[in-house]
C-alpha cells in the first residue's frame, strides 16, 4: 500500500533529507514551500499548502523549527506564507505521522486535539546524539575563527555533560586542549573523572574561570552569570551552544569586553547534508517501525 507523505516548509537541511527520503518503496513525497527550487532539481511534486489533500496524508514532515504560537511555518524556499490551524490538523487520519525538529505549546495542543502522533526529533537520544558531532566541529571551527592562538594546550570548560557536552568535551580533548567540564551530578562528576577530564562542580564553577580561554556552555539555563563572567580573562571567549535564549549572561559579558556568541544551529550550517541524512535516517526508520505495526 503507498504511503503519502508531505514536507512542508524547512532549510537546507531538507534538500538531503528529501533526497533520502525519495528511496522509500511505496511512497510519494509532497513538497510544500518549494517554489522558489525548480522542479527538476528534485524531481518530486510540488504544490501550494491549499491544495494538500491533508485527509490522505500518512506523515507530515514540518520543518526543523515547527511552527510559531499562531502556527506559521518557516518557509526557506519559498515566499508564499504558509499557517496551519487547529482544524487542519483534525482532517488528518488518526494515522498520521508529524515530524517536527521543535514542539511548542500549539503544536502540542493542536496534535493532541487531533489525537494524532507528534514526534519531535530534536528530544530524541538519537538525533542528538548524532547532531553533536556536527555541534561539535561546529565549535571547533568558530574556536579556530575567533582566536589567534592553538586549541593545543588552551585551557577549555564545557558546562553540562550530557549529549552534546560529553561529545564537545571529547573533541576537544583529542585536539590536545586542556579540558574541564562542570557538572552537578554526581554521576556525571565520576565519568568525567574517568576520562581524563578535570572535573568542576556547577556551583564551584565561577572559582575556575579565571584560567579558561574557552568557555563553552550546552546547559540551558542561566548558568554562565555575572559571578562566572566576572573572574574571566579578557582574552576568554564564550560559545553558547544551549537553545535560545541560551544559558548566559550575554549582557553582563558584552559589559565586561568578553565575546559571548550564542551559537544556534549549528549542524544546519556546518554540515547541512550530513544534519539532513541524520534526520531522514531517523524518520525511516520510525516509518518503518509504524508500517510493521500495522
Amino acid at each position: 500500500m503507498s504511503r503519502l507523505i508531505a514536507v512542508i516548509g524547512g532549510d537546507g537541511r531538507y534538500l538531503e533529507l528529501i533526497r533520502q527520503l525519495q528511496g522509500l518503496p511505496d511512497t510519494t513525497i509532497i513538497l510544500v514551500g518549494y517554489n522558489k527550487l525548480e522542479q527538476g532539481f528534485t524531481g518530486l511534486k510540488q504544490t501550494e499548502f491549499k491544495d494538500l489533500e491533508v485527509e490522505k496524508l500518512d506523515a507530515i514532515i514540518l520543518p526543523i523549527t515547527g511552527m510559531d504560537l499562531e502556527g506559521n511555518v518557516e518557509t526557506v524556499f519559498s515566499d508564499q506564507p504558509i499557517q496551519i490551524t487547529e482544524q487542519w490538523f483534525k482532517k488528518l487520519k488518526k494515522t498520521a505521522l508529524v515530524f517536527t525538529g521543535i514542539t511548542n505549546s500549539f503544536l502540542n495542543t493542536a496534535t493532541e486535539e487531533a489525537d494524532i502522533s507528534l514526534i519531535p526529533l530534536l528530544n530524541r537520544d538519537d538525533v542528538a546524539i548524532y547532531n553533536s558531532i556536527p555541534t561539535a566541529e561546529g565549535v571547533i571551527m568558530m574556536a579556530i575563527e575567533h582566536t589567534d592562538y592553538t586549541i593545543h594546550s588552551s585551557r577549555i570548560i564545557v558546562t553540562g555533560f550530557g549529549r552534546v557536552g560529553n561529545t564537545v568535551a571529547n573533541k576537544f580533548s583529542a585536539l590536545g586542549a586542556k579540558v574541564s567540564v562542570s557538572a552537578s551530578s554526581i554521576k556525571d562528576l565520576a565519568r568525567i573523572t574517568e576520562r581524563g577530564l578535570t572535573a568542576i562542580p556547577l556551583d564551584k564553577l565561577d572559582k575556575y574561570t579565571d584560567s579558561c580561554d574557552l568557555l563553552i556552555n550546552t546547559i540551558p539555563a542561566m548558568v554562565i552569570d555575572k559571578k562566572t563572567i566576572q573572574q574571566l580573562p579578557p582574552h576568554a571567549l564564550i560559545f553558547d551552544l544551549a537553545s535560545n535564549p541560551g544559558g548566559t549572561d550575554f549582557k553582563y559579558a558584552e559589559q565586561r569586553g568578553i565575546k559571548a556568541i550564542l551559537a544556534k544551529s549549528l549542524p544546519g550550517i556546518v554540515a547541512p547534508k550530513t544534519a539532513g541524512k541524520i534526520l531522514a535516517d531517523v524518520i525511516k526508520q520510525l516509518l518503518q517501525e509504524e508500517g510493521g505495526a500495522k
